[in-house]
């Protein structure tokens, strides 16, 4: 048998060095900073002028009074009570905006710091001022977008999971309510006449 022939190995050809070569010259991106959205001035009740009639006044103590939990009744109220004692009196802030005239306190103040009526009327006044309930219109184009059939229905199940998941979100218990009786056989609600239900009542 015959001795095999080694072949001699081709010199691979060689490998330009990465560091001797030039890397491309990337020019930096110039940075677009967004305008900065208006700061929201901070609330001073000091500078809130209260247009509320004397008997307005006299029925705002009334149930501010319903709320005060001090020992010997100081006529103080909770933070965390503000927003309630602001819907008992037909407002409906948000709870964002009940926190925003209470200057941003930390959660941890809202069971322990106190208001009083002197300084709650001010608040109120903002609140009823500010109130953007929005219209009839505003609510069914909102709820458009979940028209998936462009029929003027949207699925019940969609709603619920809505209400109970984003924005201020309600309890099973509350939705349960609000939808009580809307719901056609097939689990559709006719939006419309959803939004008609709840601003009428």
């Amino acid at each position: 048998m015959a001795p095999k022939k080694v072949e001699a190995k081709k010199p691979e050809p060689k490998k330009p060095d990465p560091k001797k070569e030039a890397a491309p010259v990337v020019k930096p991106v110039p940075v677009i900073e967004e305008p900065a959205a208006p700061k929201e001035p901070d609330f001073d009740p000091k500078s809130i002028t209260l247009e509320f009639s004397a008997d307005q006044i006299e029925e705002f103590k009334e149930a501010f009074q319903l709320f005060d939990r001090t020992p010997t009744g100081e006529m103080k109220i909770t933070f965390g009570q503000c927003g309630d004692v602001m819907r008992a009196l037909g407002q409906n802030p948000t709870n964002s905006d009940v926190l925003k005239v209470l200057g941003k306190p930390r959660p941890e103040d809202m069971g322990s710091k106190l208001v009083d009526f002197e300084t709650f009327l001010p608040m109120l006044q903002h609140i009823s001022r500010a109130k953007d309930q929005g219209n009839f219109e505003d609510f069914v184009e909102g709820l458009r977008v979940f028209d998936k059939e462009g029929n003027g229905t949207i699925m019940g199940a969609e709603l619920r999971h809505v209400l109970a998941t984003l924005g201020e979100r309600m309890t099973e218990d509350e939705v349960d309510q609000l939808m009580m009786g809307q719901e056609d056989v097939n689990g559709c609600i006719n939006y419309a006449s959803f939004v008609k239900h709840i601003l009428s009542g």
